[in-house]
């Protein structure tokens, strides 16, 4: 790793200054060279927070379409959805009852027609978007752990899948062949092996790890576990190229930019790289053709003459990493127009990603919650990147948007400080002339054209078209009804069933009947005596208790702080408490009427006896 990376790695990270004396000369040098750099990446268009988070299941894996509208998610059972990213809807959700299993990855196909799934089952299933259909469904010998649909067709019907410990193969979606792809630079023999070990699970050394299309899906670049990456034609199969990557270590990760003008591996050793691609985007394949043609200079070996082809097709542009650290990278990927890369610490119990810019400087470091990430994707216009933890949620990384006051009017000021304003003496005075200047430049009678669409600068004439699926219809979600309506609706089924079933009549039927209502038939109690004729025998006994109010409360309580104690007679009966008379006044004269304070009744009851007893006393008082 050169000076400046080294710089950058140990500048971004947050605890210090620590740099060497080759970095801080590389460092000074690179400031003199360009002075305008120090202020860019303040200025750049990364995302910088947390907006919001999609919840739906347990989501795995996510991919952007190519406008970036839709968002697709595999989840943890099997099915995947569709959210309308503009309005953070679910649009659709496919599922399939053959497939239970968590899915690994998901692929959009040029212009978002199908939807491509693979699981752990050793699934690979092809979606119809619009219609929810399922296309295809091919069963694999091993499980793939990312599939992508052939990017230069409309409705793709080939696949690359990259199975667990096995080299990559081309998949027919129609006829479920496969096709696989070569693993090593030569198998004559010629080829070096300084790493001629086997793993331990008896895997050959050269098990590739990681494959991609280019653009177009001319050539595929396949990375393998000793640290190079072959250039294999899509149709004839064959290398054509090939890239050793420094330290030759085993390539984890390989994703080519939107515009494919950049290539980035994410390899063992915890250094990721970015290449340049010097093949023409259309007709990259004939390129490479013509260099082998032209390249007619004799080499020791096979080997080195693809390694010649190999440095005319893509150069290493920087390395990055983090130096003080050392953390290994998970999934890693460009910005939407290349300027930015991204990469997502692999540590257990951290949501940590680093930004740097093309050149290798370290930008930003974003601090997520401490769930551990699993995947990520980069928008293909906005600043915003989708992140997925490992408790299934998809977090929204977006720009903190400050309020610009000065953006409601042209002639708006912000003032740190109150100011005395001195008005203008023809500030506020009718200029009919200037109206009339101003109504004269607008021309009335142009026409307005409302049918032709603008051309996105992003995309050429030759990707746009017209059938290209941008928006789908969100899926109405209801809300979830409330608990008093369902209570409601179960006390007024259990109310019919009661008047079918010979009950006491209702107050209503009773007052069209011409019957007293007795005093107990409120419809809370009504309700409560529904609810007691269930067949459970605690239900049966029970009674439900009418709530009282704050106030209810504390006059209940009060009556129990005045009511005196029981006294029981020898007979086992209880006593009657002796009454005290209350003296109150009599039309608000000073003479008093004694009135006999009745004592309450025990337990709701009162007898006949103790009636006649109270009228006696109030007769001889």
């Amino acid at each position: 790793m050169d000076g400046e990376t080294h710089f950058s790695s140990v500048m971004g990270k947050p605890g210090g200054f620590l740099f060497d004396a080759r970095a801080s000369a590389a460092a000074s040098s690179h400031k003199r060279a360009s002075p305008a750099a120090l202020s860019y990446p303040l200025q750049g268009d990364f995302p910088e927070t947390i907006e919001e988070f999609l919840q739906h299941g347990n989501m795995k894996c996510i991919a952007f379409n190519r406008r970036g509208t839709l968002l697709a998610a595999g989840c943890a059972n099997g099915s995947c959805v569709i959210w309308d990213f503009e309005t953070r809807g679910l649009a659709r959700e496919f599922r399939d009852k053959d497939c239970t299993a968590p899915i690994t990855s998901v692929s959009w196909s040029k212009y978002g027609h199908r939807l491509l799934a693979s699981a752990t089952d050793k699934s690979l299933t092809l979606w119809n978007v619009v219609t929810g259909e399922k296309i295809a469904r091919i069963t694999l010998q091993q499980t793939p752990l990312h599939a992508r649909l052939h990017p230069g067709s409309s409705i793709p019907s080939v696949c690359l899948a990259c199975p667990l410990s096995s080299a990559p193969i081309l998949v027919d979606l129609n006829t479920g062949s496969t096709i696989v792809l070569p693993v090593s630079a030569s198998d004559s023999g010629n080829v070096p092996l300084p790493n001629s070990r086997k793993f331990s699970d008896g895997s050959p050394p050269f098990t590739p790890t990681a494959a991609t299309f280019d653009k177009n899906g001319e050539l595929i670049y396949v990375g393998n576990s000793k640290g190079e990456i072959l250039i294999v034609d899509s149709k004839g199969i064959q290398v054509l190229g090939l890239i050793p990557i420094p330290g030759g270590t085993v390539v984890k990760d390989i994703v080519f930019s939107r515009d494919g003008q950049y290539l980035l591996t994410n390899s063992n050793d915890r250094v990721i790289r970015v290449y340049e691609n010097i093949l023409p985007i259309n007709g990259s394949g004939k390129e490479i053709e013509k260099i082998i043609t032209n390249n007619n200079n004799d080499y020791e070996s096979k080997y080195e003459k693809l390694k010649a082809n190999g440095a005319r097709c893509l150069v290493l542009s920087c390395e990055v990493s983090d130096a003080i650290a050392k953390v290994q990278w998970k999934a890693p990927c460009f910005s939407g127009d290349a300027e930015w890369i991204v990469g997502a610490s692999a540590s257990k119990g951290e949501h940590r990603l680093h930004i740097w810019d093309r050149a290798g400087r370290l930008i930003k470091i974003l601090e997520g919650p401490k769930e551990a990430l699993i995947d990520l994707a980069w928008h293909p216009f906005d600043p915003t990147i989708a992140s997925v933890s490992v408790a299934g949620l998809t977090y929204i990384w977006a720009k903190e948007h400050v309020e610009n006051w000065s953006a409601f009017a042209p002639d708006f000021i912000e003032l740190e400080e109150n100011e005395e304003y001195v008005e203008r003496e023809d500030e506020f005075d009718i200029n009919a002339y200037a109206e009339r200047v101003e109504e004269l430049m607008i021309d009335q009678d142009a026409e307005i054209d409302v049918e032709t669409c603008e051309k996105n600068s992003p995309f050429s004439d030759f990707e746009d078209s017209a059938d290209e699926i941008i928006y789908l219809p969100a899926i109405p979600s209801p809300d979830a009804p409330d608990e008093q309506p369902d209570k409601c609706l179960v006390s007024s089924s259990k109310l019919e069933d009661s008047n079918h079933s010979g009950s006491p009549p209702s107050s209503m039927d009773a007052v069209q009947n011409g019957l007293a209502i007795p005093p107990a038939s409120s419809p809370l109690e009504v309700v409560d005596n529904s609810m007691a004729e269930e067949p459970s025998a605690e239900a049966a006994n029970a009674k439900r208790k009418r709530r009282l109010s704050a106030k209810g409360l504390e006059m209940q309580q009060a009556e129990k702080v005045k009511k005196p104690p029981i006294k029981m007679s020898s007979n086992g009966k209880p006593s009657k408490p002796k009454s005290k008379p209350v003296v109150e006044p009599v039309n608000g004269n000073s003479s008093a009427k004694i009135k006999q304070q009745v004592p309450e009744p025990v337990n709701g009851n009162s007898s006949a006896a103790d009636i006649d007893d109270e009228a006696t006393e109030d007769d001889e008082m």
